[in-house]
């Protein structure tokens, strides 16, 4: 059965659909007439309201799971109220401030990574996930340092901080061949990926442009080979929090549970429906078995991408959980943690 349009529906029809898909995600219980005239959030009798609750179980917006249960929304129901009725709270000053606090540490790439893959999973009380798939790294800076007269060590340095070392020997080393050299190499790999940089290095060296003397020259074609060898940086999946999918709401729902985390463990499955996302270049939300992955677990996902200073999507960030997330207030924090670690480590 396809969603109706949100127009379709008359302003009664809404706000009690409004309601019962609000007290559903914040308490994960089927709601009944009888909660609703009580709770004054609808000033309706309890027959009233019953006959608007089977108009909307009728259009495939609401479910009951018992004969004598209340109703709870269908994935229909979340989507047609997560597209069109949903009110996001954007994070408090407090929590933006905590979130680019805590990736702003310094230290590696992966690092950062994890603490947004734990932070997302802390702040949603679901599972965190951050995946950066394979990719070339935009370089900063190579330098030779010189060890004694017959060794160096030339350092390579991304643009994340990252470190790499190797031990380069030649005989009879010159420090103003270890100096010229280091200018060339940082000035043409500086914003540049390790693949861009030295073809054109080589190019320029083997057409005679490169102003070098035969030292440096000889210095640079040694720290290319060398680098040349070193593969590009793999994907990196990192999944966190998949403890706290096993709360107290999650005593009557294990099947499920059991399945996500099944789920969960297929690392290229998880891998694909983030990259998806990547690609969708903006906020998305996956519910229930929108996602062939997670339909047997009945799990949503949101995930949003993040970019480097130049705009280009570095990897992509998210949260799942059961049907019955916090929507209005996860989206907006995936979205500002996805925006917070393309500024900080892009």
């Amino acid at each position: 059965m396809s969603t109706p349009p949100l127009t379709e529906l008359t302003a009664r029809t809404r706000d009690i659909f409004r309601v019962v898909v609000e007290q559903y995600l914040a308490t994960g219980q089927p709601v009944g007439s009888k909660t609703l005239a009580e709770g004054g959030a609808v000033d309706l009798s309890p027959a009233s309201i019953r006959s608007v609750l089977a108009d909307l179980e009728k259009l495939g917006l609401l479910a009951a799971p018992h004969v004598s249960a209340g109703r709870k929304p269908t994935e229909s129901g979340l989507r047609l109220f997560v597209d069109g009725m949903m009110q996001i709270t954007q994070p408090s000053e407090q929590e933006r401030h905590a979130i680019e606090a805590k990736l702003g540490d310094p230290g590696p790439l992966e690092a950062r990574l994890e603490a947004a893959s734990a932070m997302l999973s802390d702040l949603s009380g679901a599972a965190g996930m951050v995946f950066v798939p394979t990719s070339e790294r935009r370089l900063a800076q190579m330098n030779f340092l010189p060890l004694d007269a017959n060794r160096a060590l030339a350092v390579l340095v991304d643009q994340n901080g990252q470190i790499e070392n190797r031990l380069i020997e030649m005989e009879g080393m010159d420090a103003s061949a270890l100096s010229q050299a280091s200018n060339y190499l940082s000035a043409r790999m500086a914003n540049r990926s390790l693949g861009e940089a030295l073809k054109d290095i080589e190019a320029e060296i083997a057409g005679g442009r490169s102003a070098l003397d035969e030292a440096s020259k000889d210095l640079v074609r040694r720290g290319i080979a060398m680098w040349s060898e070193t593969p590009d940086r793999s994907s990196v999946l990192i999944v966190r929090g998949q403890a706290k999918l096993l709360d107290d709401e999650a005593v009557g729902d294990v099947e499920r549970v059991r399945q996500l985390l099944d789920e969960l463990e297929n690392k290229r499955a998880v891998a694909d429906v983030l990259e998806r996302a990547r690609k969708a270049r903006a906020t998305r939300i996956y519910i229930g078995s929108e996602n062939r992955l997670f339909a047997l677990s009945g799990s949503s996902v949101i995930a949003s991408p993040f970019h480097d200073r130049d705009g280009n999507i570095v990897g992509v960030l998210g949260v799942i959980g059961p049907t019955r997330l916090n929507y209005a207030r996860i989206v907006p924090m995936v979205d500002f943690t996805a925006q917070s670690l393309g500024r900080l480590t892009g």
